[in-house]
């Protein structure tokens, strides 16, 4: 396989990346109630409230936004009759970040999300792996050249590790594969896996970082050591529910993790190695604002030293 361009990560900090999309447009109102479309319903509801919402993120200070496609997967569409706008939708959540990229004036960086394909933190769910590489093929092919990197994230078995890799790198685009990590048994995916068993599984993919989302922060720092160990640029970005893992449907936001709280355990990651920060659901314009403020103010104290252990 070709060598896939590498994201030039800054040298003197991590790169902060933005929050969760879907749950800060429920909290608008906008949702699609018992469809795991959820957050692809403001595509078509309002698209103005999505461009706004990266605005948002970016304003706060994140270096890179997700395009708002996670929720953009065949079957879910199929569901609620729309499948025949699958192609239109991703080209829309591409267009809504570039635009909103541009209005603000920084040049952030835009991934396209390549989700799972069946319900989150599933594992029992997931495709065969050749019918998710047909999928991912297709919707990496629809917004490859639109968005600057991809990153398959809340991935929790190997064989979406791999067919998601492969498709995103089939596109020539830079690949960041993030997995969503079991609760109590530390270092593994949702499915069971090792973070190493799934990342052997794609050392022949040219996948340029590491990660985990979608799980408590707790998770993620309990999780480091071994995603450090893969030899590629990492860190995490949790959301606030509480601890969710296969089989438990309870899906609730705790009360502990504020703007402030979450920013302590990201300053955690980042101490310990960790190259990219950032939010998943529940993490909003605000929590993005204060991790900001965590890491200007760690530059400021190294006081132009480099950057990781």
């Amino acid at each position: 396989m070709n060598a896939t361009p590498a994201i030039d990560l800054p040298a003197d900090r991590p790169l902060l990346t933005d929050g969760g999309m879907g749950e800060a447009l429920a909290l608008r109102g906008i949702r699609e109630p018992g469809s795991p479309f959820w957050s692809g319903r403001a595509l078509v509801a309002r698209p103005d409230a999505v461009e706004a919402l990266h605005r948002e993120f970016i304003r706060a200070g994140a270096d890179l936004i997700v395009t708002n496609t996670y929720g953009v997967v065949r079957a879910f569409m199929r569901d609620i009759g729309i499948e025949d706008r699958f192609e239109e939708l991703n080209l829309k959540a591409a267009e809504l970040a570039a635009g909103a990229r541009e209005a603000e004036g920084r040049d952030v960086l835009v991934a396209g999300s390549l989700p799972p394909l069946s319900d989150s933190y599933r594992p029992d769910e997931v495709e065969p792996e050749d019918r998710l590489l047909e999928l991912y093929a297709e919707q990496a092919a629809i917004l490859a050249p639109h968005v600057d990197l991809f990153v398959a994230e809340t991935l929790t078995t190997v064989a979406e590790t791999r067919a998601a890799a492969t498709a995103a790198a089939a596109t020539g685009r830079p690949v960041w594969v993030s997995w969503s990590l079991h609760e109590t048994r530390d270092g593994r995916l949702k499915g069971g896996a090792t973070v190493a068993e799934a990342a052997a599984s794609v050392a022949d993919r040219p996948v340029g970082a590491f990660l985990a989302n979608c799980c408590s922060p707790e998770a993620v720092t309990r999780a480091l050591p071994a995603l450090l160990a893969l030899g590629r640029p990492t860190g995490g970005y949790a959301n606030t529910f509480h601890p969710i893992d296969p089989g438990q449907k309870d899906v609730s936001h705790r009360g502990d993790l504020d703007a402030d709280a979450y920013a302590g355990h990201a300053a955690d990651w980042i101490a310990g190695g960790a190259r990219i920060v950032g939010g998943c659901c529940g993490a909003l314009p605000g929590h993005i604002a204060r991790m900001r403020a965590t890491i200007d103010e760690g530059c400021h104290r190294r006081s132009g030293r480099p950057f990781g252990p």
